[in-house]
């Protein structure tokens, strides 16, 4: 009664009870029901080529037995080494030939070539001669043939306010914004990904005698000020060289200013970049910065303010919120006993606070400030129309610029060539959560702050465009946000844009899955069946419905072999978005892991595409085979 025929082919799985093999003949299960809670079958051997086994418990009395099976080249590749090679061997003038006129690497050199080949020199597969299909095949698998550049190649000359910088929003928080614990272990995190703007949040401690970083008015507990900064000493350019910029949320009275005045200096000494003069009329470049820590700062005017403005700050932010976001923030602010809230209930109208309020720092505290900072006080269209002889940041919530766009987008573009824009989330995003950062790259503002320490998608995004220029945290902003010509001509990210090209993205396959998961990972019963979905990220008019491949079903190393085309009118701020999930048809897709790519910067040709997890790590084995084109 629990008879059930299944074929066996080469590639898929051997299933239970009775097998009908492609020769016909039958192989039952049935004799042995009685004798073992589980079964093994004789099968030829020529039906036994693959690598290994794997076995699925079904019902708590069978196993379910499936092949891991290694993923068979595409006839397409086999055509092009076909083309290249000569005699079944591929040289090292074939190899650069190949790299040459398909891969579209038309700056390749022999020692390129022969670098690979070193590469493969371990593997059995790799003959002196030359490469054989299955070394060529290896190598468009390998670390020497990535979707992207590696190396910093976008010129790093121009001044700080024409890069797009890898920004950290409360660079010390291990979790959501109300209760976590406050580290120096997220900032080396941060550091080591790339990220080149640090904030801190300066409080005075309980005795107002020292100085503490912590997410004031919350539950967040405190961490050591030094920590913070030899942290950053010790780990600013783990990851790239370029400069590290730290923005001090400042809270402090002109005792602690000094303070901190004097542990800066001592814990950085020679690293720390102080300016000759306050006003520079623009800001240093990259390059001349290298290993090199800039403080970013304003006034403390909000430890100078009484309780009754801090008030007003929180009212005007929850004024700007929706009603279920309001209800939510006053439901868990309400828990903490406490009405004070970080920067983004201190950003409301008034004036516009500047070089008067500087005064009242210490003047070690002042000589410390590279990029002093500025925030909107009368309305942004004064900030805007202010003197533009002395090069500044500004800050603004996603919310504050979200409106501003209709009425100033033109406005802020063009302040975004000369001075620095930073972002940071609305004070409702308790749990952490981030925001498309698109609205802000789109009208040039450099520093769109992100909480590192969740996930979803828009971190993603946020990875996924400082791959870019090597992953050194700093992205050459294209020349249609640097023009600087009549208002007509300033870069408009909402106005409808004609399409420059089509990006063609074929997925042949993936493998590594069984290395980088457990068995059992996806599925209880059986392997993995995978699909993709694609997407693209940018301005409006490039964001549009996500592509989905088929599913490939019961596969550790799935082929897919199909082809999406993705029409962009606005590539060089477009960031390719690729998700794999296990599909389950009972309850939510398993996810499988992702990347994602910025597009000016993807190279033509096959490519091998590694996949990172939910938090953005890359995993060790998991990658997919693609190819690009650009029509």
């Amino acid at each position: 009664m629990f008879a059930r025929k299944m074929e066996l082919l080469p590639q898929t799985r051997l299933g239970m009870y009775t097998f009908q093999l492609p020769s016909g003949e039958c192989l039952s299960t049935n004799s042995h029901l009685e004798e073992t809670p589980f079964f093994d079958i004789d099968v030829p051997n020529k039906y036994l080529s693959y690598a290994s086994l794997h076995a699925f418990q079904i019902c708590f009395l069978f196993k379910r037995i499936f092949k891991l099976r290694v993923a068979e080249p595409p006839e397409e590749i086999e055509q092009l080494f076909d083309q290249f090679s000569e005699n079944g061997t591929m040289s090292v003038d074939n190899l650069l030939k190949f790299m040459i006129y398909y891969q579209k690497e038309e700056t390749a050199k022999k020692e390129d070539a022969q670098e690979i080949f070193n590469s493969l020199r371990h593997l059995n597969i790799f003959q002196r001669k030359g490469l054989h299909f299955d070394a060529f095949f290896r190598y468009l698998y390998g670390d020497h043939n990535l979707p992207i550049p590696n190396k910093v190649h976008h010129d790093m000359d121009f001044p700080l306010a024409h890069y797009f910088l890898y920004t950290g929003h409360n660079s010390y928080l291990t979790g959501n914004q109300l209760s976590s614990d406050s580290s120096s272990k997220p900032i080396i995190k941060a550091l080591r990904r790339g990220v080149r703007v640090i904030e801190l949040d300066l409080w005075p401690n309980s005795e107002k005698n020292d100085v503490e970083v912590c997410h004031g008015g919350t539950l967040t507990a405190p961490v050591d000020l030094n920590k913070c900064l030899h942290a950053i000493r010790d780990h600013a350019f783990d990851a790239s060289e370029y400069p590290v910029v730290i923005t001090f949320e400042d809270h402090l009275p002109p005792n602690l200013q000094d303070k901190v005045a004097k542990m800066v200096a001592k814990t950085f000494g020679t690293m720390l970049y102080r300016p000759e003069s306050e006003n520079l009329e623009e800001f240093p470049s990259p390059n001349s910065l290298k290993r090199k820590i800039l403080i970013s700062t304003k006034p403390p005017k909000e430890y100078l303010q009484t309780q009754d403005s801090k008030g007003k700050g929180n009212a005007q932010m929850l004024k700007t919120s929706s009603k279920k976001e309001v209800a939510q923030t006053e439901r868990l602010y309400s828990r903490t006993g406490s009405d004070t809230i970080d920067e983004q209930g201190q950003v409301d109208e008034g004036e516009l606070i500047e070089e008067e309020d500087e005064e009242n720092a210490v003047p070690e505290y002042r000589n410390l400030i590279a990029i002093h900072a500025t925030k909107l006080k009368d309305g942004l269209a004064k900030v805007l129309g202010s003197d533009q002889s002395k090069a500044k940041r500004l800050s603004m919530s996603e919310q504050q610029l979200e409106n501003a766009i209709y009425i100033h987008g033109s406005e802020i573009v063009r302040f975004t060539q000369r001075n620095l824009l930073r972002i940071y989330p609305k004070g409702t995003r308790i749990l952490s959560t981030n925001y498309d950062p698109h609205v802000g790259w789109g009208h040039g503002a450099q520093m769109v702050a992100f909480n590192m320490q969740g996930t979803g998608k828009y971190l993603w995004i946020m990875q996924g465009m400082f791959r870019a220029n090597g992953g050194c945290g700093y992205v050459k902003k294209p020349e249609f946000l640097l023009k600087n010509g009549l208002q007509s001509d300033v870069f408009d990210p909402n106005e409808p844009w004609h399409v420059q090209t089509h990006l063609k993205v074929k997925i042949y396959q993936g493998e590594g899955w069984h290395l980088d998961f457990g068995r059992t990972a996806f599925d209880q019963c059986s392997p993995p069946d995978f699909f993709i979905k694609l997407g693209i990220a940018g301005v409006p008019a490039d964001t549009y419905r996500r592509e989905k491949s088929r599913v490939v079903v019961d596969q550790w190393a799935p082929v897919w072999n199909e082809e999406f085309t993705f029409p962009l009118a606005v590539p060089e701020l477009a960031v390719l978005r690729i998700e794999v999930f296990d599909y389950d048809q009972a309850k939510t897709n398993d996810f499988a892991g992702q990347t994602c790519l910025p597009v000016s910067e993807l190279k033509s040709g096959i490519r091998a595409v590694p996949l990172h997890d939910e938090k953005g790590d890359q995993y060790r084995h998991t990658r997919l085979l693609m190819r690009f084109q650009f029509d």
